[in-house]
């Protein structure tokens, strides 16, 4: 049909505690209004993770999606690179 108009982040999963969904901290650059300095913004998106695939320390990629519970609006689209050490 035609190029998703989804939205796409990169991030790195912080917990996986939840049943079926990771939380992804995703930082970003931002130039602060007064002083022009470039600070990192970190915002932390919870994702669905359909097999509990996601471990802590791995990059993933995540997908907006539609709400899947109050806090939930995006899905693990794909693992980057799973997380030093993990053995797998």
């Amino acid at each position: 049909m035609g190029k998703s108009n989804r939205k796409t982040l990169t991030g790195v999963v912080v917990s996986n505690k939840m049943d079926k969904t990771a939380v992804v901290a995703v930082t970003t650059t931002a130039k602060h209004g007064m002083y022009s300095k470039t600070i990192k913004v970190t915002n932390k998106y919870k994702a669905h993770d359909e097999k509990n695939e996601c471990g802590v320390g791995d990059r993933v990629s995540i997908e907006e999606c539609r709400p899947l519970s109050r806090e939930k609006r995006w899905n693990v689209a794909s693992i980057i690179e799973k997380a030093p050490g993990t053995g797998y």
